[in-house]
């Protein structure tokens, strides 16, 4: 079946737009092409991608900047390319608003993998059409994807979403990282643990009174993460 969502591509490399263009074109996809963050910030003015893909190191405007530019006015998922592998310069990545990291060179299988893993919803264990999870002073209404703390909306990015949807599944209970990981983010990010590192600190400043002490989201050392909403 295929998938009519847009997709926007920033990046400078012909060869790389080329491949993308045509592989993901071939799943059904809606694509535009930029070569660089301040085009893509113009095309997004008229046309509103479900997804964007862009690369890291690029002219006028780098990966980065577009990502924090993008996250000001928008929670599109962002998928990002770079040849660097290193943990910061992904931590970084993620910092400035991306959901997901993949290091040039990839098989297109599994960007095509991690595509899928971003334009999805996560559902609600034992009903497809649950209206809401209600724990504490939360309510994370999963078809609309709205969450709110005491009557106030939260403004989450997709992933932040999704990983306080799977805890929230579990209150009080420990879930483990690979279990997070794999639910959040697919199988092939099992051993990326920085993106829990940086989304578990992002949901923090959003949902806790003080991030430096958590209330409601706890880290169990080297195990996992526990959702504790009626504290």
């Amino acid at each position: 079946m295929k998938d009519h969502r847009r997709i926007l591509v920033v990046d400078d490399e012909p060869q790389i737009t080329r491949v993308l263009r045509t592989s993901l074109a071939s799943q059904g996809y809606d694509l535009r092409v930029a070569n660089d963050g301040e085009t893509a910030l113009e095309i997004m003015k008229d046309w509103t991608p479900d997804l964007v893909i862009t690369d890291l190191a690029m002219p006028h405007m780098d990966g980065l900047e577009l990502c924090r530019r993008v996250r000001t006015k928008s929670d599109v998922p962002i998928i990002v390319l770079s040849v660097r592998g290193e943990e910061r310069t992904k931590v970084q990545a993620l910092d400035a608003g991306a959901d997901d990291y993949v290091t040039k060179p990839f098989g297109i299988n599994e960007l095509l993998a991690r595509v899928r893993a971003s334009l999805r919803r996560l559902p609600v264990e034992g009903s497809v059409a649950a209206a809401a999870i209600e724990a504490g002073a939360f309510r994370i209404d999963v078809g609309a994807h709205t969450v709110t703390l005491n009557g106030k909306l939260l403004r989450l990015t997709p992933k932040e979403f999704d990983l306080l949807v799977c805890l929230a599944q579990q209150p009080g209970k420990v879930v483990n990282h690979r279990s997070l990981l794999t639910a959040v983010w697919g199988a092939e990010a099992t051993h990326q643990p920085e993106y829990l590192r940086v989304f578990v600190n992002q949901l923090r400043k959003k949902i806790e009174p003080d991030p430096a002490h958590p209330r409601y989201l706890v880290t169990e050392p080297w195990v996992g993460y526990r959702f504790t909403p009626e504290q």
